[in-house]
């Protein structure tokens, strides 16, 4: 069995057209690709009770998705993004520290104070967890969850072309998202409504709450994979 892999293991053709950009009117609607045996079978997620024995047990993550994309400008003028991956102090008084991706033509140093959308500021304080983190640490110049609230972007997938709206803040969350702190949504727990939900519950699946965070959708840069520091994951 192949155990190490190369980037070039995962490429596989994928054209535009074939990715949808706006979800399904109905959650449930979408399609089910059901791989249990040699044959896959298309099927509709609408299916999915009825493939679930009685005492089946389904993990939710249930860890809601926040407006995580800021933007801003260095004090050349630079244009710049900040995603925050992960609030450090989640108390008001505590520093308002955040450790985040920065997407910017030429990275600024420790010190820096980045002027943001909104009219609120960020100091580079420096990378994250350790000197050569894959991240930045971030002293926010207020309540990082109030800010990313008033002024705050979708963090929708790179592969979503458009510009996020007020239906993707809507649509790209579960249903039963409950304590903020994603920045990328659990993909297929977006199909979950509350009829299939109820359908589960009278059928006998029963239902386990597994909050997690982290950059699902940041892209792979080095090529050996196994070489790859992957986030790691709050769970209880």
């Amino acid at each position: 069995m192949k155990t190490h892999f190369s980037l070039s293991d995962f490429d596989f053709t994928l054209p535009d057209e074939l990715i949808a950009q706006h979800p399904a009117a109905q959650r449930s609607a979408s399609r089910l690709l059901d791989g249990r045996n040699t044959l896959a079978v298309d099927r509709r997620f609408t299916d999915l009770p009825a493939l679930l024995m009685p005492g089946d047990l389904l993990v939710f993550n249930d860890t809601k998705v926040v407006k995580a994309r800021l933007f801003g400008q260095k004090s050349s003028g630079a244009k710049l993004e900040l995603l925050i991956e992960r609030v450090l102090s989640p108390h008001t008084d505590a520093g308002h520290e955040v450790a985040a991706h920065m997407k910017v033509s030429k990275k600024p140093l420790p010190g820096a104070v980045l002027q943001m959308d909104g009219g609120f500021t960020a100091t580079l304080l420096s990378r994250w967890p350790n000197e050569d983190g894959p991240l930045y640490r971030f002293a926010l110049s207020s309540d990082p969850y109030a800010l990313m609230a008033q002024h705050g972007h979708v963090p929708l997938p790179p592969y979503i072309t458009h510009s996020d709206s007020a239906d993707d803040e809507r649509r790209y969350q579960t249903v039963f998202a409950k304590n903020p702190g994603a920045v990328a949504a659990p993909t297929a727990a977006l199909h979950f409504d509350e009829a299939m939900l109820a359908q589960l519950e009278a059928r006998g699946i029963a239902r386990q709450r597994d909050p997690a965070c982290g950059g699902g959708h940041v892209p792979a840069r080095q090529n050996r994979n196994h070489r790859r520091p992957h986030h790691a994951f709050r769970t209880i």
